[in-house]
């Protein structure tokens, strides 16, 4: 079975799924933390290299207060989570915005926990257009070395996106790293995530005829 080295999660669907057990939208974000470690866990013990979790967007920030609170420490409380285990974990996002937890800016130098067998990366308060900004900022870039020039230029190119809740959009993730990914879509919401999800992407995945353009 030919795996992706680099996986890319965009976890939504908490909101809605907060909604339909009968609470308010902010509860819905703590019910990813498993989710997200279980997730990990088991694409570690596939053997997959890296992988890339959606936390939260400098749009996301626009959300009501009670909301962005919650997101927030659920990003916190998931990067403490992965911090124990066995991982080299980067954290990427906009550090000048206030709406950057300064509970997370230890992170945002790649730092090894265990062996650091797996890459993490952790998208907070990210934004695609101050991603590239970087890059726009310098003269006599070429195209070839664009990925060299931009935020996110420890954060390799991603394989397989895999977003839940049944949104066929890429929300402004990564779009360098994106260029060529394979897009699979789990109509499910994020807090009902089962390890056969994420075998069930593996699987479609193994079947699409990767050429990246050649």
């Amino acid at each position: 079975m030919r795996m992706p080295q680099h996986i890319g999660v965009i976890p939504d669907g908490n909101r809605r799924w907060a909604l339909n057990r009968g609470f308010t939208k902010d509860k819905g974000y703590s019910w990813g933390l498993d989710p997200g470690l279980e997730l990990f866990n088991l694409c570690k013990k596939l053997g997959i290299k890296e992988i890339t979790y959606y936390g939260f967007t400098v749009d996301n920030t626009k959300r009501p207060t009670m909301q962005r609170v919650a997101f927030t420490q659920a990003c916190i409380k998931a990067v403490e989570m992965l911090a124990k285990e066995d991982a080299s974990l980067l954290v990427l996002g906009n550090t000048k915005s206030p709406m950057f937890p300064k509970k997370l800016l230890p992170y945002t130098e790649r730092q090894t926990f265990g062996k650091g067998s797996i890459k993490v990366n952790f998208l907070v308060n990210y934004g695609w257009q101050w991603d590239l900004a970087k890059a726009s900022s310098q003269d006599n870039i070429s195209k070839a070395s664009l990925s060299k020039h931009i935020y996110s230029s420890d954060i390799s190119r991603i394989d397989l996106i895999i977003r839940w809740g049944g949104r066929r959009r890429l929300s402004g993730f990564l779009p360098i790293q994106s260029v060529y990914s394979d897009f699979y879509v789990i109509d499910e919401y994020w807090p009902d995530f089962k390890p056969q999800h994420l075998y069930d992407a593996l699987d479609w995945y193994n079947h699409q005829d990767i050429t990246l353009g050649g």
